[in-house]
């Protein structure tokens, strides 16, 4: 992978995380240390994620290597897919509909259930990058540091912006996805060069 697809990847698997933070900063008014904690959250479960997925993928490679191609096509446009189709549909706003946690531990908690929630697609597409051949170290640690950089910043931002800005991320990250499977379709096919 070169590095403007790692740097790609990790925008758009970072879009989801980011616009979580937008709608939790929006709730609950952090500061600075407290943004740079819950991106801290955010970008480690955001890194181990992939690592987890490309494990279950080398384990199953050997038996669909010839379909791999169509695996990684199919994972990605399919995250990509329900990352534009939330990034589009109509939601209430974010302050309606989470509840402010009264206790600090139950504030840690949906922190970290919603970083999982978030990951979940990185896992998916660890799984794409086995049958890639990619080093998933480089890839985990910058999937991580975007994600950390990108949730602190999200976290600030909703805390003076509210949730405007958190569709459009997830709809950019949504495309460079579908962009991404479509493309190692298409190597894979020998219709583009590598």
């Amino acid at each position: 992978m070169s590095p403007i697809t790692i740097l790609l990847l990790s925008l758009s698997l970072s879009a989801d995380a980011f616009a979580a933070a937008i709608g939790r900063g929006a709730v609950h008014r952090p500061t600075l240390s407290d943004a740079v904690r819950a991106g801290l959250v955010f970008g480690v479960i955001e890194a181990v994620t992939p690592v987890i997925g490309w494990a279950l993928g080398l384990a199953a490679a050997g038996f669909i290597q010839s379909v791999d191609h169509w695996i990684a096509f199919g994972l990605l446009c399919a995250v990509g897919g329900k990352m534009i189709w939330e990034a589009t549909r109509q939601t209430p706003p974010v302050a309606a509909t989470v509840a402010e946690p009264q206790r600090r531990g139950r504030g840690r908690l949906a922190l970290v259930a919603t970083a999982v929630g978030t990951s979940l697609d990185a896992a998916a597409v660890g799984v794409s990058l086995a049958f890639l051949g990619v080093n998933i170290g480089i890839v985990a640690v910058s999937i991580g540091l975007t994600t950390f950089v990108l949730a602190t910043l999200g976290m600030l931002i909703g805390r003076v912006a509210g949730t405007r800005l958190g569709p459009a991320a997830e709809l950019i990250g949504g495309l460079l996805l579908i962009g991404m499977g479509t493309r190692i379709l298409l190597q894979h096919l020998g219709l583009i060069g590598g």
